[in-house]
């Protein structure tokens, strides 16, 4: 297992040159400069070409590169922000917290919806629940999170008023925002749940704990619900790494200051090194969420717990 966990972090490293790579080279071919973004069109030429050379945006792309990379790598310097002059990932720690919130609320309440709905559809097949539930499925699962966030704000901020619109004041502002999250991911899971479970439960292995007498509850959440689980904890891995990649729009409807609007705010102002930080931090813990992903297999399924210890 310690090699497993070794190997897959040395592998991260060219990965995440690879990111650095591609993502600092859309930033360079895109049009315009900090210069010119921040200062303004009606600034004069000469002010505009002084600041972007005091921001080293008017050197050749390869030097930017490779000293943005010496720098990250020996340093642990990302830069400085051209539009706040505040170190990078000083302004990442103020906003992360915001978006982990999120993301593991919206997760959590995702995967207990989808998980245990799923379930359900999977044992009450083409029954009027299993209709209804594959029906509200697809229903949530197709809707834009943006529409949806506004009918919650709407219903429940300004015509019972029971909720705050927007903002991060307490835990009451994250409730619409999170359901927002969870309800458009829990369609997906209820499906796919309900999927793997229908295709568990028509082993062998649980023909035969149904024929020694073993309780059907028992059999669904001991024998069926683990083997089904696999395909489950993948994809909630991968939702909640892109939700720690920031809820764009969602974070835009509800005003949240997280990583999402905070990278999208850097790309207008092409604020380079905040831009890169940024990704490179997201892809550090999407790469590490994916591992701990891999790990919890061994500990489902015990023939890939073998398989790493070979």
């Amino acid at each position: 297992m310690y090699k497993y966990i070794i190997k897959r972090l040395l592998i991260t490293i060219p990965i995440l040159i690879g990111v650095t790579f591609i993502i600092f080279s859309i930033m360079a071919l895109t049009p315009g400069d900090p210069g010119r973004l921040i200062l303004g069109d009606n600034a004069k030429p000469e002010a505009i070409a002084q600041l972007n050379s005091d921001l080293g945006f008017d050197r050749p792309f390869l030097v930017r590169y490779v000293s943005f990379l010496y720098d990250a790598i020996t340093k642990f310097d990302f830069g400085i922000s051209y539009r706040t002059q505040k170190p990078v990932f000083e302004e990442i720690w103020l906003r992360f917290p915001n978006t982990l919130a999120l993301a593991v609320m919206a997760v959590l309440l995702s995967s207990l919806l989808g998980v245990s709905l799923g379930i359900i559809s999977a044992i009450k097949q083409y029954s009027l629940t299993d209709n209804v539930l594959t029906v509200a499925a697809m229903f949530f699962a197709a809707i834009p999170i943006f529409w949806f966030g506004m009918m919650l704000i709407y219903v429940f901020s300004l015509k019972l008023g029971w909720l705050p619109t927007s903002g991060i004041g307490s835990w009451k502002n994250f409730l619409l925002p999170t359901i927002a999250l969870a309800c458009s991911s829990a369609g997906g899971l209820l499906r796919l749940t309900r999927s793997t479970m229908l295709e568990t439960i028509r082993q062998d292995y649980i023909r035969t704990a149904r024929a020694k007498g073993a309780p059907e509850r028992l059999v669904i959440l001991k024998h069926a619900l683990k083997n089904a689980l696999l395909p489950v904890v993948t994809v909630l891995g991968m939702n909640f790494g892109s939700l720690l990649g920031g809820a764009v729009v969602t974070e835009t409807v509800f005003s949240i200051p997280g990583l999402g609007t905070h990278v999208i705010s850097a790309i207008r102002w092409k604020d380079i090194p905040v831009v890169m930080a940024t990704t490179l931090f997201l892809a550090t813990m999407f790469c590490i969420i994916m591992l701990v992903v891999d790990i919890l297999y061994a500990y489902i399924d015990p023939r890939i717990r073998a398989k790493y210890t070979k």
